[in-house]
C-alpha cells in the first residue's frame, strides 16, 4: 500500500465533493476507500489538531469511526444507512457519511453533546415528574399515619436510594422509625436513639434546611440508621427534612452503598421534593388522626348509653340515626339512677327538632343541662321551666320535645311518673297483652315563656312494660308503596305481642318491625325506650350515676294516678 500522501487529490477533488464543505461550523473529513485523510476543514483541525492531510484515519479518530469507514468501502455498510454516534475527545458526536465518487467518503460529524444532555436533563425531569405524582397519589392515598410512613419510606427507597429511614416526631425521648430496603420489605419500630449522631438530623427534625450530602461522612453513622439487610458500607447518606402544615412531620434518611454512585446534587434536590410531598402527605394524615380522635371522643358524650337493670327495674334503649352514616342525631335519651332502691330513677327521652350533628350539638347541651339539673328532678315541672329558661337564652332557634319518667320499684311494682312536654304519649303494655296510651300532654321546651305539662303516675306489674318513643317511629315511612306511615296502630299491634318480653326485647322487636316497614326510604331520627318491671326478683344495680338524695314530689305539680 503506497503512503497516504502520494494518494492526495487535486482540487479537482474539492470539486467533486462540494466547495462550501471547507466553511462548514461542523467537522468535515475526507477520506479515501483505503482510510487515507484527504482533506479537513477548519473545525475538524480544532477538534483533531493532530490530523493533517495524507494521515491514516484509524490513526487519527477513535476505532468507531474508523470502523465504519472500513465497512463502507468494504461493500459492507452504505452511506444511506444514517448516522453513527460516538465519543471524539470526551464529546459526543454523530457521524453521517456522504460519498465523493471514486470510492472517496466525506464525514461530517455534529457534536451531539448539548443536545443529548438536555435530552437526558428533559427525560430525567419528566420521570422524576411521573414519580412525584405516583408519590402524591400513594401517599394521599390513605389518611393512617402508620401506612403513610411505610409507604413513603417504601417509595423512597424505591426510586430515590437503595434504603431509606423515615424518622417521626419524638414521642417523648422515644422516636418512630421505618426502615425500607430496596426491594424488600418494609418494618416499623418505636425505640429510644441518639439523633445528634447524624449531621444534620436535629436539624431537620426541626424543619431546618437540610445538610449537603458532601457533608455527610458515611463513616459516622451511627448503626441504628442502618436497616439490618444493608450488607454493604454505607457510602452516601441525604438527611432531608419532612415539612408539614406549619410543624415539621419528621426527616427522611436516605443511603447508599459504597458500591454505588455517591448522590448527585440534582439528586438531592429531587430527594427535597421527594421529602416535601410526603411531608404533607403525612401531615395531612396526623392532622386527620387527631380530628378522628377528637371526634370519637366527642361522639361518645353524645352517643346514647347502653341500659340494663336499675334497682330492680328493666331497661331497654334504641337508636337509630336518620342518616346511616351518621352515629348521632335530634333523638336521645338518658336513665339517672337513684343513689338506692328508696331514690327514684330519672328517665329522659327527648326529640330535638332538626336532624344531622347540629341537632346533635343541641342535644348534647340539653343532656348536660338536664344532669346538672338532677337534684331538682322529683319536681318535673320545675325542671321543665328551667330547661326551657336556658333554651330560650340561647343563640339555639330549635326546640326540644320531651318525656320525663320518674321510676321506682316498691312491693313488687313498679310505679312510674310520666310528664309529657310536646311529645308523643308513652303507651303501656299490660301482662294480657292489651296496650294502653298514657294521658301526659304537654307543650313544646323552647318556644314559650312557661311549659305546659301534666303528670300522670302509671304501675306495672311483673312483665309489664312502659315505652317511650320518639315521632320518627309512628312517622316511618315505607309499606309496600314506600309511602305509608309506620303509625301508632301498628305500634299498638307490635307492642301487643311483646306482653311479658324483657325491656331489651320490647325495643328491638319495635326497631325491627319499624326497620322491615321502612326499607330504603329516608326517615327521621328513632329512639325508643323500655322501662319493664321483670317477672324475676330485684336485679343488682347497673351501672349509672347515683344522684345522692330522693327527690319529693312538688305539691303544686298536676298529678294524675292509673292503676
Amino acid at each position: 500500500m503506497s503512503a497516504p500522501a502520494e494518494r492526495l487529490r487535486s482540487p479537482d477533488a474539492d470539486r467533486r465533493v462540494g466547495e462550501t464543505w471547507t466553511e462548514a461550523p461542523h467537522p468535515v473529513l475526507v477520506v479515501d476507500r483505503h482510510g487515507g485523510l484527504l482533506r479537513i476543514n477548519e473545525a475538524a483541525r480544532h477538534l483533531l489538531p493532530a490530523a493533517v492531510s495524507g494521515d491514516w484515519l484509524h490513526e487519527r479518530v477513535p476505532a468507531w469511526l474508523a470502523d465504519a469507514h472500513q465497512r463502507i468501502s468494504d461493500g459492507l455498510r452504505r452511506t444511506s444507512a444514517g448516522p453513527l454516534t460516538g465519543i471524539i475527545n470526551d464529546r459526543l458526536f454523530e457521524a453521517h457519511p456522504t460519498e465523493a465518487g471514486d470510492g472517496d467518503v466525506v464525514w461530517w460529524l455534529a457534536d451531539e453533546t448539548e443536545r443529548r444532555e438536555a435530552e437526558t436533563a428533559l427525560g430525567n425531569a419528566q420521570r422524576r415528574s411521573e414519580i412525584l405524582s405516583e408519590v402524591s397519589s400513594a401517599l394521599l392515598s390513605t389518611l393512617n399515619v402508620p401506612r403513610c410512613m411505610e409507604v413513603a419510606a417504601s417509595m423512597a427507597a424505591e426510586h430515590l436510594a437503595e434504603a431509606a429511614v423515615l424518622v417521626a416526631p419524638p414521642q417523648g425521648r422515644r422516636y418512630a422509625l421505618t426502615y425500607a430496603r430496596q426491594g424488600g420489605p418494609t418494618t416499623q419500630v418505636t425505640r429510644r436513639v441518639d439523633i445528634s449522631g447524624v449531621p444534620g438530623l436535629s436539624e431537620a427534625l426541626q424543619g431546618f434546611p437540610p445538610v449537603p450530602a458532601r457533608w455527610i461522612n458515611p463513616d459516622d453513622i451511627p448503626d441504628w440508621v442502618i436497616p439490618h439487610d444493608f450488607a454493604a458500607p454505607v457510602g452516601s447518606v441525604i438527611v432531608a427534612p419532612l415539612p408539614g402544615h406549619g410543624v415539621p412531620a419528621g426527616a427522611l434518611i436516605l443511603l447508599r452503598s459504597s458500591t454505588e454512585r455517591a448522590f448527585t446534587e440534582g439528586e438531592e434536590i429531587f430527594a427535597r421534593l421527594f421529602a416535601a410531598r410526603a411531608g404533607a402527605a403525612l401531615s395531612a394524615a396526623r392532622l386527620y388522626s387527631e380530628q378522628a380522635a377528637i371526634t370519637a371522643t366527642l361522639m361518645r358524650e353524645l352517643l346514647p348509653p347502653k341500659l340494663g337493670s336499675v334497682h330492680g327495674v328493666e331497661y331497654g334503649g334504641g337508636y337509630r340515626a336518620a342518616k346511616e352514616q351518621e352515629r348521632v342525631g335530634g333523638d336521645f335519651y338518658d336513665v339517672h339512677p337513684g343513689a338506692d332502691t328508696t331514690e327514684e330513677t330519672l328517665v329522659v327521652l327527648g326529640d330535638v327538632a332538626g336532624k344531622g350533628l347540629e341537632a346533635a350539638v343541641l342535644t348534647g347541651k340539653i343532656r348536660n343541662t338536664l344532669h346538672a339539673l338532677l337534684p331538682l328532678a322529683g319536681d318535673h315541672q320545675h325542671l321543665l321551666d328551667l330547661l326551657n329558661s336556658a333554651l330560650l337564652t340561647s343563640h339555639h332557634t330549635r326546640f326540644v320535645t320531651l318525656v320525663l319518667a320518674s321510676v321506682r320499684r316498691h312491693a313488687g311494682r313498679v310505679r312510674i311518673r310520666l310528664t309529657s312536654a310536646g311529645h308523643p304519649a308513652p303507651l303501656v303494655v299490660r301482662a294480657d297483652g292489651s296496650v294502653t296510651e298514657v294521658p301526659a300532654r304537654g307543650s313544646l321546651v323552647g318556644v314559650l315563656p312557661r311549659v305546659k305539662a301534666t303528670t300522670v303516675e302509671v304501675v306495672l306489674a311483673p312483665g309489664e312494660s312502659c315505652l317511650l318513643y320518639t315521632d320518627g317511629i309512628t312517622e316511618a315511612r315505607g309499606g309496600p308503596l314506600g309511602d305509608e306511615l309506620f303509625g301508632e296502630r301498628r305500634l299498638r299491634r307490635a307492642l301487643a305481642d311483646c306482653a311479658g318480653m324483657p325491656a331489651e326485647a320490647v325495643v328491638e322487636r319495635v326497631q325491627m318491625l319499624v326497620g322491615q316497614w321502612l326499607g330504603p326510604a329516608r326517615h327521621d331520627d328513632m329512639a325508643t325506650v323500655a322501662i319493664t318491671a321483670p317477672r324475676s326478683a330485684p336485679a343488682v344495680v347497673a351501672g349509672g350515676h347515683p344522684r345522692g338524695r330522693t327527690r319529693p314530689r312538688s305539691r303544686g305539680q298536676d298529678s294524675r294516678r292509673t292503676p
